[in-house]
């Protein structure tokens, strides 16, 4: 690793500032070499090894494209351009982004920057007040071309998302595959962590928290109470149903052609960092909910996602709802998908890791 101290001061506030791009279960898929007093390469990676979620690494794709566009808003604070670009031949698992810094007289810094810090995730319940007329405009307007966002609002709209999102964590919730992740990204007892999800942040009360505790402590104690006493009821009511009722309402964000490239993924993420930067202005709160489109993926494609019996004929009934919800030309261009509303911030969230430790040695790589 490479000590923060021998930065540039700018370069070193440019990264401080774009380590806080979201990525998902705080996996914070990337490295920094500094190869220059302005020039930098990112190293990303993905998780899909290893990671269910992660189809193909788009997920990942997404949160290197948030990345990109924190670091391009940071930037601009400091009269400074941003030139990007992808190396190639490389695997897709290692997306790799060579960066350069330029002055730009007269560049107008951005205002999204001011919120870079100030975006979270939060997974309980918000105000069920329709979103405003402006705040819907400003919202859409924060979105680069080529992109634009499907509203899904009103109380019949937010049932049916809720009840989607309901019926999509119970195969999050039964599927050995996940088990292994879920246990891994929670820290337990925690207000903030580093490097995962405190369980504060899940949205669930303490009671449901340490009973999710012991069960995840093993695949059989999960398999025992979902099949024999619905261990799954709590936390798919207090993390799924009850927020996705308890909205403004759903968002999706979509690309004007559907996305099938690492480039596509990456640009898409930027514009879904704007659009939560936006929101964050707006002082509204938003939670990712992609789920269903990962899992409607998974069917669409016939992609074997688990071992357990009867899993994928329900993916096969919730990708039918989710394209009978969203639309089949939809679902297709669909980048994103999230629950936004007035409320107040997270009081427990992820945090990140200190710079020290996303800095790698130049030459040799993440």
């Amino acid at each position: 690793m490479v000590a923060a101290l021998t930065l540039d001061p700018v370069l070193a506030s440019i990264l401080e500032q774009a380590r806080w791009a979201p990525s998902g279960d705080n996996t914070q898929p990337w490295r920094f070499e500094i190869v220059g007093p302005r020039r930098v390469v990112v190293h990303g990676f993905d998780t899909r090894s290893h990671c269910v979620y992660d189809l193909d690494g788009h997920p990942s794709q997404l949160s290197l494209g948030a990345l990109l566009e924190s670091m391009a808003l940071a930037a601009s604070s400091h009269g400074l351009h941003m030139e990007a670009q992808r190396r190639t031949g490389l695997p897709d698992a290692t997306p790799t982004f060579e960066l350069r810094f330029v002055d730009a007289p007269g560049l107008i810094p951005d205002p999204l920057a001011a919120y870079l810090l100030a975006r979270s995730v939060q997974r309980r319940a918000l105000s069920t007040r329709r979103l405003r007329v402006d705040e819907k405009a400003a919202l859409a307007a924060s979105l680069p071309p080529g992109y634009s966002v499907l509203w899904l609002e009103g109380a019949r709209l937010r049932l049916a998302c809720a009840r989607l999102m309901f019926d999509n964590a119970r195969l999050r919730l039964t599927m050995p595959e996940a088990h292994q992740v879920h246990r891994d990204v929670i820290e337990w007892g925690a207000r903030f962590s580093d490097t995962r999800i405190p369980d504060q942040a899940l949205g669930v009360d303490a009671v449901t928290a340490r009973l999710m505790r012991w069960i995840m402590g093993s695949w059989r104690r999960v398999d025992f109470f979902n099949t024999w006493l619905a261990g799954t009821l709590a936390p798919r009511l207090q993390m799924d149903l009850l927020p996705g009722w308890r909205c403004g309402a759903h968002c999706v964000l979509l690309a004007d052609t559907p996305p099938r490239h690492i480039d596509d993924y990456v640009a898409a993420g930027r514009a879904m960092q704007r659009f939560w930067l936006a929101a964050t202005e707006l002082g509204l709160q938003m939670q990712p909910e992609l789920t269903p489109l990962i899992f409607a993926r998974y069917a669409r494609e016939r992609r074997v996602f688990s071992r357990a019996p009867g899993l994928h004929e329900l993916a096969q009934q919730l990708a039918g709802r989710t394209e009978a919800l969203l639309g089949k030309d939809v679902i297709e261009r669909a980048v994103f998908m999230g629950r936004i509303g007035a409320g107040p911030p997270a009081v427990a969230r992820s945090l990140r890791r200190p710079l020290s430790e996303l800095l790698v040695v130049p030459g040799k790589g993440a």
